[in-house]
């Protein structure tokens, strides 16, 4: 060895033995045991973990645990490193199926983390006695029921500083949450009850939304200086807001929404100056809008659903919110805007004032904003044509004012983020704009209740994200075969087939459209022929911006009275192309629209006999062809329709006997009525013996439509399934809502009264 080698290896030596002397020891073979004793005491099941599937990795780390391997080195496991003591035992997700519930220890002395989230617990597991230093424990996403045993209260008492129980089934109330140095405790969604517990003097964040305390919130929360996340929200806890509030002065994040809290806001939250996010949603503040606040971190405010009023002056929300970015007033009473001034010199990027009392001229939106509400007030004058500066908007509703005048051009093009444009029940007037371009983004487009008149755009085709259309009540005069005849030929296969891919709600009802029905418009609506494609999770018509949302919602003529559904099933389609003047037969391919809940096409000029392929609309649940010149005799396929709720072909020249089996023996004489050539029950006319509905066509009918009168009246029970159909996801139990709805509908329709339906038609909120 070179005389350099060995000098080399005598100042590399006193680095082994450094390195050597400071490596980590594998872990306790006693806390090895121990944790594969543990392994031992459960089973592994993927099903145990579903809730993960979403939102954590699901996988079975426990299952490559081995002897021969150092158990600092398994998944999940945290070793501390320099004694090499498990510290950190993770096992979120991880499969656990029916375990943890042995009465023995799990022998970690030194264990500080413990985390057992979505686990399939159903009790808290009673080792956890025996883990005397533990400072962060998360059993959040099982199904933990029952109340909280009273020994679960004494673990680690003087070491916790972190406790997450949330997302369970706990009920009961909580004893004073005694842990000495708990800084964090989220107990939202149980099913806890009683009066709200309040945390020792070292929490800084709190988290109790989702549960059932009641009572009033305790002036005792005053004296947690260090509180800097405080979310109360959806519980029933009522009263007024301490006075004392303000001596919170660290907060940083108030949330009561959705409770019963009344009175004034406290004047003394202007101590808490980093307040950066008040929401006070949902519940029964009287006051003005606070310009006294003046919090310069503010950056978003919810007021909506309460009792707030009077004037706001726009420019001192600025001077008090400089910060502000989401702004959420609906549903209240304020009147009116004190200073001249929109909200085009802001940096607001969700602003909601709908529902509210707001009078005056238009107000516009800030070039930044996405979402932007003033539905449902009283603003006049025109829409003017710098809301086009609003580059970045998402979502724009204006429906329910008195605007008027003509729409500007650029309202259909100045942003390719648009989604939903919903200008509906107002006094517009003039054409619908031409310039709708490629890579739009339009899913909802809602121009109802106007006066628009001219022609259907051309550049509608690019809309191909279309899910809800809606130009009912407005002036239209068109044909569809003017709208579509750069395609090859009114009744040929066009040459595109991506037209309107995903119109799910069609409604043009209540125009002078004219013309044969559009077929070639029919066979390319592919999301009622295809459903929702294979989708088990039903869910709601909702679009989400950021911090908000838009809800299609459905308004419904009943016997001249308005019934107003304020969210819809994503499973509900439906066309409607009543009050025109539609001309010619009714196009056979209409019954590939195999998912097709609703079709209305009263009050037109159609002929010809009912096509037999309707009785391929199996999901069909309300059909209304009554007032148009129909003919020939009703299809027996039609009382294959086992959800028709209401069937209305009054008024026609329909004639034969009305077929008695099935789904049409339940409907009353109302449905049939005006049809002078039918008879049979449930009509008072009796028929010849040995007659059919198939014995007459459009032919030769018209002598025998001439002989025979009948009485009218109107019934229908469609509502009823849609109605469960909203009720039940609102329980939260969309498993059995499809089996449910399907079979309180057939029920229902022996016992409801089955009124007219008039008109369907989309609004948005």
């Amino acid at each position: 060895m070179g005389r350099y080698q060995i000098l080399g290896l005598l100042i590399f030596l006193p680095f082994l033995h450094y390195s050597l002397l400071f490596a980590s020891p594998p872990c306790p073979p006693d806390q090895r045991d121990s944790l594969l004793h543990f392994k031992n005491s459960f089973v592994l099941h993927v099903e145990a973990s579903d809730y993960c599937h979403s939102y954590y990795p699901s996988y079975p780390n426990t299952k490559v645990w081995n002897k021969s391997v150092d158990c600092c080195s398994w998944d999940g496991i945290t070793c501390d490193n320099v004694t090499s003591n498990v510290i950190g035992l993770d096992l979120t997700c991880s499969w656990l199926d029916e375990a943890l519930y042995s009465n023995g220890s799990l022998l970690l002395p030194k264990l500080e983390v413990l985390l057992l989230r979505s686990c399939n617990l159903t009790r808290f597991p009673y080792f956890l006695n025996s883990l005397k230093g533990l400072k962060d424990l998360d059993l959040s996403f099982n199904m933990i029921s029952g109340e909280i045993p009273e020994w679960f209260w004494g673990i680690s008492h003087d070491t916790l500083e972190k406790l997450i129980i949330s997302h369970n089934l706990l009920n009961g109330s909580i004893q004073q949450l005694h842990w000495k140095r708990l800084f964090y405790i989220d107990l939202e969604k149980n099913l806890f009850q009683g009066q709200l517990p309040i945390p020792p003097p070292s929490t800084s964040s709190f988290y109790a939304s989702d549960n059932d305390f009641t009572g009033e919130i305790p002036t005792s929360i005053c004296k947690l200086s260090s509180l800097k996340f405080l979310d109360l929200s959806k519980n029933n806890l009522s009263g007024y807001m301490p006075p004392c509030f303000g001596d919170i002065t660290n907060l940083v994040n108030l949330d009561l929404s959705s409770n019963k809290i009344q009175g004034r806001l406290p004047r003394s939250l202007v101590k808490c100056t980093n307040l950066s996010v008040l929401l006070l949603s949902h519940n029964k503040f009287t006051d003005i809008f606070p310009h006294w606040l003046e919090l310069p971190q503010l950056y978003s405010l919810d007021l909506r659903f309460n009792i707030f009023h009077g004037m706001i002056n726009l420019t001192a929300l600025r001077l008090s919110f400089p910060a502000l970015a989401y702004l959420f007033l609906s549903n209240n009473f304020f009147t009116e805007w004190l200073s001249i001034e929109d909200f085009s010199n802001t940096s607001l990027s969700i602003i909601d004032l709908s529902h509210n009392l707001f009078a005056g001229p238009f107000l516009l939106p800030s070039p930044v904003t996405i979402y932007y509400s003033i539905a449902s007030n009283f603003f006049v004058g025109k829409i003017p044509s710098l809301i086009c500066n609003a580059t970045k908007v998402e979502m724009i509703d204006l429906s329910h004012n008195s605007l008027t005048g003509s729409l500007p051009p650029c309202i259909t093009n100045f942003s390719t983020h648009l989604s939903v444009l919903n200008l509906g029940m107002n006094n517009l007037e003039g054409t619908i704009p031409q310039s709708y371009s490629w890579g739009n983004s339009l899913v909802t487009l809602d121009l109802s209740q106007n006066w628009f008149e001219g022609k259907l755009p051309l550049s509608l085709e690019k809309c191909e994200f279309l899910e809800v259309l809606d130009l009912s009540d407005n002036q239209i005069d068109d044909t569809f075969p003017g709208w579509s005849n750069h395609f090859k030929g009114f009744l040929d296969i066009p040459r595109r087939t991506d037209l309107f891919p995903k119109l799910r709600i069609l409604d043009l009802s209540s125009n002078n459209l004219g013309g044969p029905l559009p077929a070639n418009l029919i066979m390319n609506l592919k999301a009622m022929m295809n459903g929702n494609n294979g989708q088990e999770t039903l869910s709601y018509m909702t679009r989400s911006f950021e911090k908000s949302s838009y809800n299609d919602t459905l308004s419904i003529t009943l016997k001249g009275r308005e019934i107003w559904l304020p969210k819809i099933l994503t499973f509900l389609t439906s066309i409607d192309l009543s009050h025109n003047s539609f001309k010619g037969i009714i196009p056979g391919i209409i019954g590939d629209l195999h998912f097709l809940m609703g079709l209305n096409l009263s009050h037109n000029h159609l002929t010809g006999s009912i096509p037999s392929t309707l009785g391929n609309l199996i999901d069909l649940e309300w059909l209304d062809m009554s007032s148009n010149k129909l003919c020939g005799g009703i299809p027996r396929v039609l009382g294959d329709l086992v959800f028709l709720g209401y069937l209305n072909l009054s008024k026609n020249q329909l004639a034969g006997r009305i077929p008695q089996d099935k789904q049409l023996s339940t409907f009353s004489s109302n449905s049939f009525s005006e049809n002078l050539g039918l008879c049979g029950a449930p009509l008072s006319k009796q028929c010849s013996p040995g007659l059919s509905s198939s014995t007459f066509n459009c032919k030769g009918h018209e002598n025998w439509f001439k002989q025979n009168t009948v009485w009218i009246g109107y019934s229908s029970g469609f509502i009823i399934g849609i109605s469960i159909a909203y009720i039940a996801i609102e329980t939260g139990r969309p498993k059995w809502l499809a089996q449910g709805v399907r079979m309180l509908e057939r029920r229902a329709t022996k016992w409801m009264e089955k009124p007219m339906l008039k008109a369907i038609k989309f609004h948005g909120q």
